[in-house]
Parts: structure tokens; C-alpha cells; sequence
């Protein structure tokens, strides 16, 4: 488990990190396996959670959206400057996680104190599957390292099938061909068969 051998943040930060090379600003309107979120509020909430967890792992509790939850996702909020500000913020994240302190004794986000474990395992979790919701959103491809997926998976179905409001839709049920990814991507309560609607061509000129 990650508190005898933390999570290597770096592989699926170099991941999302070629995934944004990938996103047009015509995209950021587009819809994702999130409800009712765009491209741009997706990235939005990643640039927010990535800020939080780091500063989890470094045990400040006097940082924005350790005391209480930051405010909901929205398109208005994403930063003009998302495309350099992002990646950084995501390099921050992994190396916070790199220190082993990071994952000992108890740590805080949005005002729940928790093991750090489990904050740990929480904040690739959201690593994971907003990478999985941004290539699907786009149309690119997504892979994950299965060691990753295992731990993943192992944590997640400790909690309930019903899920966490805030935090996990209800399971999604899979069969007995469900890959690793989609296992996680189920018990996260995304639907991996999702693909994003077909957009509508626009009407020939009269």
C-alpha cells in the first residue's frame, strides 16, 4: 500500500501534461464524463484540487481550500493563463507527494482531516480519472500504469456502492472483461463506455 511505498506522481503528470498540449481553446466548451461540466470546468477543478493536495502533502493548514471547500468549478474562474499556470501546479503536486513525511500522520483538505494515506491515494485518484475525463472529452488516448490502477482500485472499493456525495457517483457496474481502468473508472462512478455526444454539423447554406 502507499504507506509503505507512496505513489509515483510523476508518470500521470507527464500524461495530463501532454494531454493539455492536446486541447484547443474550441474544446473548452465541450462537454465530459463529468456532468454538466465543460472542458473548462474540468480544468479549473484541476488546477484547484492540484493546489489543495500539494499543500496537503506539505501539512500547511493555513492555505486557500484547506480550512473549507473552495468554490464550485466554473469556465469564469479558469485562468487565463491556464496553459503555463497547470503544468506547474501539477509539478508542484508531484514533488509535495515525493516526500515521504507527505504520507505519515494525518493531513487537510477543503476542512477533513484524514490520513495522509489516504490523501494521498485521493489526490491520484483525481490525477487519474480528470486525466481519463479530459482525453475523453478531447478525443485522445489515456493509459494508466496498472500498479497505479491496483492501489486505486483497492481503495475504492472499500467505500460504498451507493457513493460519496461530493466525492463518487454510485458504482458502475462492469463484467468480468473490465480492464483495470475502467475496474477504477466504475467504482469512481464514471461510466467507461461514455464517449462524448455527436455534435451536430451545421445546416448547408440555402
Amino acid at each position: 500500500m502507499a504507506d509503505r511505498v507512496p505513489l509515483d506522481f510523476d508518470p500521470p503528470v507527464r500524461k495530463l501534461r501532454a494531454l493539455l498540449l492536446g486541447v484547443d481553446n474550441a474544446e473548452l466548451t465541450l462537454p465530459t464524463p463529468c456532468p454538466e461540466w465543460t472542458v473548462a470546468v474540468l480544468l479549473d477543478h484541476v488546477m484547484v484540487q492540484s493546489q489543495a493536495f500539494a499543500q496537503a502533502a506539505r501539512k500547511r493548514t493555513d492555505a486557500p481550500g484547506t480550512a473549507e471547500p473552495p468554490p464550485a468549478p466554473s469556465a469564469q474562474h479558469l485562468s487565463r493563463h491556464w496553459r503555463s499556470r497547470l503544468p506547474v501546479l501539477l509539478e508542484e503536486l508531484a514533488t509535495a507527494w515525493k516526500d515521504p513525511a507527505a504520507w505519515t500522520g494525518t493531513s487537510t483538505i477543503a476542512g477533513v482531516t484524514m490520513p495522509a494515506t489516504a490523501h494521498g491515494i485521493l489526490a491520484m485518484n483525481e490525477l487519474i480519472m480528470h486525466s481519463w475525463d479530459l482525453a475523453k472529452a478531447t478525443g485522445q488516448e489515456y493509459f494508466a500504469d496498472p500498479r497505479t490502477l491496483e492501489v486505486l482500485i483497492e481503495f475504492l472499493a472499500q467505500g460504498p456502492s451507493k457513493g460519496t456525495p461530493g466525492m463518487f457517483a454510485p458504482a458502475v457496474p462492469t463484467d468480468d472483461e473490465a480492464t483495470l481502468l475502467d475496474q477504477a473508472l466504475a467504482l469512481a462512478g464514471r461510466d467507461p463506455a461514455w464517449r462524448p455526444p455527436r455534435r451536430r454539423r451545421p445546416a448547408p447554406a440555402a
